[in-house]
């Protein structure tokens, strides 16, 4: 018996448009969601999706079918998405030197997780993952929404899984001061 990963696997070396449609449809929410997350901005990230699915039906062959199909995406959009932050630089997913500089959202607008906010904690938690390093933002967004593994990260990011839990640990350590000490 064919298991799902392995039917995807197949699909994608064959081309076959069905298959990349329902892929589409199933993970189109999470990869724009995803974007959105390590951009830090809204506009552009239609381009970005277009992209990564337009990559997707090339470079298909690749996926082996062995793990989840989601991380494979996840890496191919992180890769997109660098490539062109190389391309017009602002700040470096690569790099986790603390200079004390803060990446800030491109636009003026309110985030997507500010908009999507439902009480306050949930409002205030989103500014502060905007006030993040894009690399801890990014390891809990990946950990933490997207409920990926800390070995599905690791291939996501190109990072050793002691880096990815390194990561996960500073960014929680970094926001835990703004959420101690307060009544529900």
């Amino acid at each position: 018996m064919e298991s799902e990963t392995q039917r995807i696997a197949l699909g994608l070396r064959q081309g076959d448009v069905v298959v990349l449609e329902a892929l589409v449809q199933q993970y189109q929410y999470r990869l724009v969601r995803y974007l959105v997350s390590l951009l830090g901005r809204r506009d552009g990230i239609d381009d970005f999706v277009q992209e990564t699915w337009l990559r997707v039906l090339e470079r298909g062959g690749s996926y082996d079918g062995q793990s989840r199909f989601e991380p494979w995406l996840f890496r191919v959009a992180r890769n997109i998405a660098l490539d062109a932050m190389r391309k017009r630089p602002m700040f470096s997913l690569d790099s986790n030197e603390g200079d004390g500089v803060r990446s800030s959202p491109a636009s003026g607008e309110p985030s997507p997780y500010t908009l999507a906010a439902r009480t306050q904690d949930a409002e205030r938690l989103a500014n502060s993952l905007q006030t993040l390093d894009p690399v801890y933002r990014e390891a809990l967004v990946l950990r933490f929404q997207e409920d990926l593994s800390l070995q599905e990260i690791s291939v996501i990011v190109g990072a050793p899984v002691s880096t990815v839990a390194s990561r996960i640990y500073r960014g929680l350590a970094t926001l835990r001061p703004q959420f101690e000490g307060e009544t529900a």
